[in-house]
């Protein structure tokens, strides 16, 4: 066999392009992860993150957020590419290149029934089911980038409500980076960057005396990135 009949053999031999979305959502105190049980085989009925193969039609970007619109009937969230997983034998099923999405979303705006209609579930990140094939890895990469970009921009913001404290806001960064911040430090420093707008409003739900709500400033942000200002918020 000549190497032209060999190449010519592969091409004929198929490959899937697919993309797989890491979902996050924040909620109580704690990052989650929507994941969904594999109604396919191979694997069928194994915890897996939520994909699709890419349609002929459609660019790779519209492929992710036409996952996420299906899943949870939102449009217009958080997207970034994460990177792409093409071992050869990644997926028993065929031979399968997927490029992993990861969305922020808010989880008090998604859509309950889709969601149950998909047999989708919220896990904590500390708790996460084994997932199939490479999808725990795609979880920690995104995690990783997602801990990296918290640094530098202001994406923790898009799991947040619109409306916050700053104690909401510590919680979510404290579950992003895993850690305890100390919070006077925490509370000096978000203010300082002049991208929260205080607003006239109270959350009472943990005390009678509240906490004042904020909202975040993307104009005076914007004028920050402009400046050459290093957004670390913590």
């Amino acid at each position: 066999m000549t190497q032209e009949t060999i190449d010519l053999y592969q091409v004929k031999e198929k490959m899937y392009v697919a993309t797989d979305c890491i979902i996050f959502g924040f909620h109580e105190g704690n990052l989650k992860l929507l994941v969904f049980k594999r109604r396919v085989e191979p694997l069928q009925g194994e915890w897996s993150l939520i994909g699709s193969f890419v349609r002929l039609d459609e660019d790779l970007e519209v492929a992710g957020q036409r996952v996420l619109t299906e899943t949870t009937g939102l449009k217009d969230v958080f997207m970034q590419q994460l990177r792409t997983y093409g071992k050869k034998d990644r997926d028993p099923g065929y031979r399968c290149i997927s490029v992993a999405q990861y969305a922020l979303i808010r989880i008090d705006e998604y859509d309950e029934k889709l969601v149950e209609e998909h047999g989708a579930r919220w896990y904590e990140i500390d708790h996460l089911p084994l997932l199939i094939l490479d999808h725990n890895e795609m979880v920690h990469d995104a995690l990783m980038q997602l801990k990296q970009n918290a640094r530098y921009k202001p994406i923790g913001f898009e799991l947040l409500p619109e409306k916050f404290t700053i104690p909401q806001l510590q919680s979510l960064y404290e579950a992003i980076y895993q850690r305890e911040l100390d919070a006077r430090n925490f509370r000096k420093k978000v203010l300082s960057l002049n991208v929260l707008e205080k607003l006239d409003e109270k959350d009472k739900t943990t005390s009678k005396r509240g906490a004042f709500l904020y909202k975040f400033n993307y104009e005076n942000y914007q004028k920050l990135l402009k400046s050459g200002y290093n957004f670390e918020i913590a």
